[in-house]
């Protein structure tokens, strides 16, 4: 294997796996900015092993090796010489490094996924040398497995709304691009990941031995087939209409992609007249294009930000919301774990819930308030003249209405905190208090494990809206920077 491998720092490898997403392709892997020999020959070798027993897909390789730039530099900044030096507190110190460093494309700090990939890529790394390089690496472990878990974590599962979703199938009726309206349908009926929707074959459905219709395809993320899926009408209808609309191009197409469902005639960039496969960039283009001809809006009145992702945690989410058992939908979605299924891709459509989030007042100038937020003139004119007195004991905003039936607000009197009252204003003057506030009850959770999952429950919905309420004041901090 050692015989066959490239010399030098500079690899031009051809992926060569017929399942690949990207069959044919080449890969430059450029090792030069790795000054450390010896660690520089471990991640040549962790390369070319995967890539020659194809245990890894080769463009996850060419990724894992550019996202180990930021460790390099924080290696040599650290004097680490080897791998085997590394220690957990490095792992702490490195993931600080990562939270402060700004990203050279964006010039604002690494988004909160990209520091997570850049750590998983060394994980990946030092845990593949711990089976065939062990004396290349610390023999013990020195993750802790908890350094992103759980923290930043979105708040909610992004589903498509239901209105949304509404709008968008009416749209559909009348859509001109066959890609999108039939892509969107096939989507909506399987939840199947966009590198597996661009790789159906024309063959993909077949009939059911009972009744109906299945649709088959390959799991490029697992690696494997998927076993026959029954699929509604309208999808077979799809798939039968993107047949039909794509036949003309196939005595045009190269042999690799005569049977591919999904093939079109380029009109940009160096392939312009050719019939090939469409890119996932161009199908995002295409539903940006759909989305502002159809005037489709999220609930801020913008245009909708619309993946073909989120049809995948729609459909899962669709799904518990009716009663299905997280196995079942562990198994459509084609999961390996019930637990990646409950943490990622569903979620109950809890209007409750919803509207708890919507209510929380934030405002960027307690000035601002108007007569909306209060029943009457004169509860506005008494609050607007005091205002800055700390009103009944708030440390962390606003209260405009502390006094019911002339009695104080019980919840006041308990100290305890107000988010989610109507009553309540904060403004970013308060967004400190607030990070502090979340940092602690963060701790308390960590710390509380041990006393089981009602312990963490009890603080779990304060954790969920104080998040909201950072990320809203952060915005308007920004907003009027």
């Amino acid at each position: 294997m050692r015989i066959n491998r490239p010399e030098g720092d500079l690899w031009v490898l051809k992926d060569t796996d017929t399942e690949s997403l990207h069959h044919g392709r080449n890969f430059k892997f450029d090792f030069s900015f790795l000054a450390n020999e010896d660690t520089k020959g471990v991640i040549k070798e962790y390369i070319w092993q995967n890539y020659w027993t194809k245990n890894r897909s080769l463009r996850k390789l060419y990724a894992d090796l550019n996202k180990l730039q930021h460790f390099n530099f924080f290696a040599e900044t650290r004097h680490i010489t080897n791998l085997r030096e590394l220690t957990n507190a490095d792992i702490d110190i490195f993931v600080s490094y990562l939270h402060t460093t700004i990203s050279d494309r964006t010039k604002k700090p690494l988004a909160y996924q990209s520091q997570k990939k850049m750590l998983d890529a060394l994980k990946a790394l030092i845990h593949w040398c711990q089976i065939h390089k062990p004396e290349t690496v610390p023999d013990r472990e020195i993750f802790t497995g908890n350094e992103y878990i759980g923290v930043n974590r979105k708040l909610k599962i992004d589903f498509i709304p239901d209105d949304v979703l509404n709008t968008i199938n009416k749209a559909l009726e009348t859509e001109k691009n066959p890609y999108i309206k039939y892509g969107i349908i096939i989507l909506e009926s399987t939840g199947m990941r966009i590198g597996d929707l661009l790789k159906l074959r024309i063959d993909c459905i077949k009939p059911h031995l009972i009744s109906g219709y299945t649709i088959t395809w390959f799991d490029h993320k697992n690696r494997k087939e998927r076993s026959p899926m029954p699929v509604r009408s309208e999808c077979v209808m799809a798939v039968d209409e993107l047949i039909k609309v794509t036949n003309g191009l196939r005595n045009e197409a190269d042999e690799s992609i005569k049977d591919a469902l999904f093939i079109h005639r380029c009109t940009t960039n160096k392939d312009t007249g050719k019939v090939v496969v469409p890119t996932s960039v161009t199908i995002k283009n295409w539903f940006d294009n759909f989305i502002g001809r159809n005037n489709i809006l999220d609930a801020n009145g913008e245009a909708y930000n619309l993946t073909s992702h989120q049809f995948r945690r729609t459909l899962g989410t669709d799904m518990l919301s009716k009663g299905t058992n997280i196995n079942v939908i562990q198994q459509v979605l084609g999961h390996a774990a019930p637990s990646v299924t409950k943490r990622f891709y569903t979620d109950v459509k809890d209007k409750e819930r919803a509207e708890v989030f919507k209510g929380i007042g934030i405002i960027g100038n307690i000035n601002q308030l108007d007569e909306t937020a209060f029943d009457n003139v004169v509860e506005m004119e008494w609050f607007k003249a005091n205002k800055h007195k700390c009103i009944a004991g708030l440390s962390d905003g606003y209260c405009t209405k502390h006094l019911h039936n002339e009695n104080i607000c019980d919840r006041l009197l308990k100290r305890q905190k107000c988010y989610t009252c109507s009553r309540y204003i904060t403004t970013p003057e308060y967004l400190e208090v607030h990070k502090k506030h979340l940092a602690s009850l963060e701790r308390q959770l960590a710390e509380g494990a041990i006393y089981g999952e009602h312990y963490a429950e009890h603080f779990k919905p304060t954790i969920e809206v104080l998040r909201v309420i950072i990320e809203r004041l952060e915005e308007l901090q920004d907003d009027r920077a």
